[in-house]
């Protein structure tokens, strides 16, 4: 059985970091993180995909260039998101979500699996 768990999330004022991390139970060529907040749609945030025992290109929503971070250790199958700068709208519950497939996809029906979901809080 697959499993994905995130942990890492917590609550930051605006202008700080935070680091949240996915470790799953297997290996997949694309990961991602998308994130979700209270009364919108869940939306991709970034991916990065895995293979020959290097990162592969990543992908970043527009909103988050320059401030957000992925990256993937391969050999412990998990996958980080340490986003800086962090601002109000950054809050929602961040979801890992991982696929077979191997294109990133900022689709969430791209992906077959998913975690529970990490809280990050943002006050202004």
């Amino acid at each position: 059985q697959v499993q994905l768990v995130e942990s890492g999330g917590g609550a930051v004022q605006a202008g700080g970091s935070l680091r949240v991390s996915c470790a799953a139970s297997e290996r997949f060529y694309a990961m991602a993180w998308f994130r979700q907040a209270p009364g919108k749609e869940r939306e991709f945030v970034a991916g990065m995909g895995w293979a020959g025992g290097s990162p592969q290109p990543t992908r970043y929503t527009d909103s988050v260039k320059g401030r957000f971070t992925i990256s993937r250790d391969g050999a412990r199958n998990t996958m980080y998101l340490q986003m800086n700068s962090l601002k109000p709208e950054d809050t929602a519950v961040y979801y890992c979500a991982a696929s077979s497939g191997t294109v990133i996809s900022a689709l969430t029906s791209n992906y077959r699996f998913w975690g529970q979901g990490t809280q990050v809080t943002v006050s202004s």
